[in-house]
């Protein structure tokens, strides 16, 4: 039995590896999609991660796709009260930004399309400068004590910010956040060690990284010369121009070879080794795509090969 891990000062026990939707809808069909939501659970997975955006890019989308999905899955399935819904506020092209109305009226139509009573953590998914963190945190207290989110967290949101944030729920009394979700793997730490991952560390907030395979570049399948067909394969490939990116490829075969494991699984290892990490994000558009995240789980690294890792991509 997989060791479930504790999300902040929430209460929330997560699986290791949060499965991201935002492909539901966009690369997954629906069939696709519960077969994926199917696979992960059966394993022991509970922390699903979406945003009210996904999958707006996509021609023909609007946004709420993947929200939909997930909640057609709940439904049919009847598992509600076994799983971690994550989504986000802020980016939907109904509901921009983070006023106050905003958050409110965008979480009633998350809860409409997921089909649901309450969301689990709810998001600010950019952070909006220009809109005081007081309406923010206030709109969010809101819904919490609404009964319509439990906990609340923030994405792509600045040190600063953020400090503003706390610093105001815990003079007030309101609702605080308990995550963070950033950019952050092996070929992207400048976007989250630092001060901002001090303050996290500091306020005993847990850390849900995003494109924590950069795109699929640290699953190990782009190499010189090799053709993905993939929607990512150009921010992927990217990586194998720089020489951080080749030191890293190499240092991740190196380990993967020694721990009979896959780049993937030791990308996500390496991130979820690492000082407040909960669970790194990853998704899977196909069932076969996921034994290798979810093999996360039962691999820790060793201090060496953390520390091999580490220097690869410094």
């Amino acid at each position: 039995m997989t060791s479930l891990r504790k999300l902040g000062p929430s209460g929330l026990e997560v699986f290791p590896l949060a499965l991201g939707g935002n492909v539901f809808g966009w690369t997954a069909d629906q069939a696709q999609s519960f077969a994926v939501l199917d696979a992960y659970t059966a394993a022991g997975g509970n922390f699903i991660d979406t945003a009210d955006s996904y999958s707006a890019w996509v021609e023909g989308n609007h946004g709420g796709e993947s929200e939909t999905i997930i909640g057609k899955w709940i439904k049919e399935r009847g598992n509600r009260s076994d799983v971690v819904i994550a989504t986000k506020v802020s980016q939907h092209p109904d509901f921009q930004g983070l006023s106050a109305a905003n958050i409110r009226a965008a979480a009633d139509a998350s809860l409409k399309r997921l089909g649901t009573d309450h969301i689990d953590l709810y998001y600010t998914h950019f952070d909006q400068p220009d809109v005081p963190v007081e309406e923010i945190i206030g709109a969010l207290d809101e819904l919490v004590r609404a009964g319509k989110v439990r906990h609340i967290a923030a994405s792509n949101i600045s040190a600063e910010r953020l400090a503003a944030s706390l610093e105001f729920s815990e003079r007030e009394g309101l609702a605080r956040y308990v995550a963070i979700q950033p950019h952050y793997n092996l070929v992207s730490r400048d976007t989250y060690e630092g001060g901002l991952r001090d303050l996290a560390e500091r306020a005993g907030l847990s850390a849900v990284p995003y494109f924590a395979l950069a795109s699929g570049f640290l699953t190990g399948k782009y190499r010189p010369g090799a053709t993905v067909d993939s929607p990512r394969a150009e921010g992927a490939a990217k990586h194998l121009a720089s020489e951080r990116g080749q030191k890293v490829l190499a240092a991740l075969d190196e380990v993967a070879r020694a721990r009979g494991a896959e780049p993937a699984t030791v990308a996500l290892a390496w991130l979820a080794a690492q000082p407040t990490v909960a669970a790194p994000i990853a998704s899977a558009r196909t069932v076969e795509q996921l034994p290798a995240l979810l093999a996360v789980a039962g691999l820790e690294l060793t201090d060496e090969e953390v520390t091999r890792l580490t220097q690869a991509s410094a």
